[in-house]
């Protein structure tokens, strides 16, 4: 279980939550070491490789492109360009799809098992890998309905700010006037609330898993709990999201450019320490966020019942079945008399 009972976790701020979050993964942690080594870590594998499979690609698809320009139309050198070009742009595209498909389902899957395992070990229910993976399946489902959604409103969003610049645009037009100064305030703002939202969606991954809501709803949920632990939710987030561009950006340096680490053996050698460290920051990120979500529900009074938590989640095992309807007594005595 975790240390902090519910009216304790309430009072969490940044510190405590993230010693929460250590606590567990101190105590369980061959399970969590078992999810990140099969979800985690394959995931984190195929955003390093991907740049490195398709940086290639592009630049062979870029020097066809210009070589298909000096060549004569209709000659054979030309239509033997055109040709590779056509196959190297098909092959980009399959490696495209198989790309964010794989991004997709690992990152719910992974998000989901997190989930799932901290609030199991919430309610104190027997938990083990093969339970976990049994589960994930049946969640993930959720947290895909929960991330279109984020992906649609976020799509508006960025529509929004194009019309925005668009009218900013046409008034420097109409009157000459600069429109750097009203640019940039906008800007700020459009990826402050780009943040919060974030912020928003990530916890709505969590309630997907742990309540009945998910989708639109999820985030509606989501913007509620997170009222009163913005700063807390943010100040998360924030960490969580420069621990990821540091190792990132120490990944460009070290492996993509050939301008820092010459030799091949050191740039495979920091590939798989900066893999292991993207995949310790993801795991750690996704049970930080999980203990948030617990906060947020102790700061707002919701009582979190282990018992109804418990049910939920054994809803997922088909161990649990929800009545339909009232249950009479007398019905009740009656079956038990025949038995």
């Amino acid at each position: 279980m975790m240390d902090s009972e519910p009216d304790e976790m309430r009072s969490l701020g940044v510190v405590g939550i993230c010693k929460e979050a250590y606590n567990i993964l101190q105590v369980h942690l061959r399970l969590f070491l078992s999810l990140s080594l099969t979800l985690v870590l394959p995931l984190g594998a195929v955003i390093f490789c991907h740049d490195l499979i398709t940086h290639p690609l592009w630049r062979k698809i870029h020097w066809d492109s210009e070589k298909l320009g000096t060549e004569q139309m209709g000659s054979a050198a030309r239509a033997q360009t055109q040709s590779s070009l056509d196959s190297e742009l098909f092959g980009l595209g399959v490696i495209t799809v198989i790309y964010v498909i794989f991004i997709l389902a690992f990152s719910l899957l992974s998000t989901a098992a997190i989930v799932y395992s901290v609030a199991s070990i919430y309610t104190g229910k027997g938990l083990s890998y093969v339970k976990v993976i049994s589960v994930v399946p049946k969640v993930w489902k959720r947290l895909f309905f929960t991330f279109v959604w984020a992906h649609i409103l976020i799509f508006l969003y960025y529509v929004a700010l194009f019309v925005v610049i668009f009218l900013l645009l046409a008034l420097q037009s109409a009157t000459g006037m600069n429109v750097l100064f009203l640019g940039i305030p906008v800007l700020i703002v459009f990826y402050t609330f780009l943040f919060y939202f974030n912020v928003v969606w990530h916890l709505a991954s969590v309630v997907s898993v742990l309540e009945d809501s998910y989708g639109i709803n999820a985030l509606k949920k989501s913007t509620e709990l997170i009222k009163g632990k913005r700063w807390v939710g943010c100040c998360v987030f924030l960490i969580y999201t420069v621990c990821t561009f540091v190792v990132l950006f120490m990944y460009n340096v070290t492996v993509r450019s050939h301008h820092h680490v010459h030799s091949l053996f050191g740039r495979v050698f920091f590939g798989l320490v900066l893999l292991l460290l993207w995949t310790a920051v993801t795991l750690i990120g996704i049970l930080v966020q999980t203990v948030v979500y617990f906060v947020c529900k102790s700061y707002h009074h919701e009582s979190i019942d282990r018992y109804a938590l418990s049910e939920h989640l054994d809803g997922y095992l088909g161990e649990y079945m929800p009545l339909k309807g009232p249950v009479s007594l007398e019905a009740l005595e009656a079956e038990l008399e025949e038995i």
